[in-house]
């Protein structure tokens, strides 16, 4: 059973209060807090166990090692992957993207070849795209969103061409909250031969993921938004595709032999893992993946959607408010602007001094928000950790600021 307050118990950071309120943390969006137990992991990490990691023979390297390597196998667990070693450690979800791009797009990529995206993604994964559309000629090509966030995967499969390379889309929208059907979009792709980039940096601490069942060749999670330390991170890569990818970053731990005139390379996901590695936020990652598989993502699921169906019938009785996007199949995100000319970032700054913390501006968004017709928008994105009670501070928050702004 889902026990809301139990949860709220395991996150200290949610008893404090601010401008002498008690905090109502709505930016989940952006990053999400930390339970106590990767606190304290993280501190142990440092205080009893820390050492580097592959490197050494002795107790603690022995012991770092097992507990870093380990987590390579959490992540296949909470994503069901078919195999732990197609699970490469990134320092997150622009770092995993921007892999792809460097060690599987740039070398295999033309001028006039093109890459599908979606008009909902995130600036992580389009700017990568666009480092190849500047430097070797690739053409983008754009799929709409229909006003509501709701994007057609027969749309996306349309778009691909005889010179379409790969498709790379989200499977949450970080504005709207939008669940794309990725799912049917792989199996289209995947009869026309073009593989498919999953941006699940949004999706994968909402709803259940089954990479299994799923069928792309790449899926990016990012550890700080799953309640995990900044600076974790993980890529899929199908080993069909890892075969077909060069190194990325040159250093140590990424080779097998290296010579004045010759080079060998290590066996991915080693291949792609250069350098001394974020040992201690991987282990932070692993822990928070724990964490929630022990709570349950259909139990996490079950509560966001509680959440944001109770929210969005609130929402809906303020007249003088627009939600961008409002799709019925969507997360519980809700970004909006206020009628009569309050900007974005003033209603955050009043709703902050109410103790809601929310996002203001254009959430690395800027393709959607133009597509929506908007500059700027307000953005309250929920946790398995927020309550109905919270959205309701929310609303009085709302409409304090609409009486301010008369």
């Amino acid at each position: 059973m889902f026990d809301v307050e139990k949860i709220r118990a395991d996150f200290p950071i949610l008893s404090r209060k601010v401008n002498d309120r008690p905090l109502v943390y709505l930016d989940n969006g952006a990053s999400a807090q930390k339970p106590q137990v990767v606190i304290d992991a993280i501190t142990k990490a440092y205080t009893d166990e820390y050492a580097n990691v592959h490197r050494g023979l002795h107790f603690l390297s022995n012991l770092a090692t097992d507990k870093y390597e380990s987590v390579r196998g959490k992540v296949a667990r909470f994503l069901n992957a078919p195999d732990e070693h197609e699970i490469v450690f990134t320092t997150g979800t622009t770092e995993g993207i921007n892999l792809v791009s460097y060690a599987w797009g740039a070398p295999r990529m033309q001028a006039g070849d093109e890459i599908v995206l979606s008009v909902l993604e995130h600036h992580a994964n389009i700017v990568p795209w666009h480092f190849l559309r500047e430097r070797q000629g690739v053409v983008l090509k754009w799929v709409e969103c229909d006003q509501n966030g709701d994007l057609d995967p027969q749309a996306v499969i349309d778009a691909i061409g005889p010179k379409t390379k790969l498709v790379a889309i989200t499977q949450m929208s970080n504005v709207t909250g939008t669940v794309v059907d990725v799912a049917s979009i792989c199996q289209g792709a995947r009869s026309l031969g073009v593989p498919v980039l999953v941006d699940g940096s949004q999706a994968a601490v909402h709803m259940p993921v089954d990479l299994a069942a799923m069928g792309c060749d790449f899926y990016a999670i990012t550890g700080h938004k799953l309640y995990g330390p900044s600076g974790s991170g993980a890529m899929f890569i199908a080993k069909d595709r890892m075969a077909e990818m060069r190194p990325f970053l040159g250093g140590g731990d990424m080779i097998r032999e290296v010579g004045r005139e010759v080079i060998t390379y290590a066996d991915p996901p080693m291949k792609f893992e250069a350098g001394t590695p974020g040992i201690v936020p991987q282990i932070g990652m692993g822990v928070a993946l724990d964490y929630m598989m022990a709570v349950g993502m259909e139990n996490i699921a079950a509560h966001e959607r509680s959440l944001r169906d109770y929210t969005r019938v609130r929402l809906a009785g303020l007249n003088w408010l627009n939600v961008q996007g409002n799709s019925e199949s969507k997360g519980a995100i809700f970004s909006f602007t206020m009628q009569g000319g309050a900007h974005a970032h003033d209603v955050s700054t009043i709703l902050d001094k109410r103790g809601v913390a929310v996002r203001a501006g254009t959430h690395c968004a800027m393709p959607l928000l133009e597509h929506l017709g908007v500059g700027a928008t307000c953005r309250a994105s929920f946790a398995m950790y927020n309550t109905t009670a919270e959205a309701d501070t929310l609303i009085d928050a709302l409409e304090f600021c609409h009486e301010l702004f008369g």
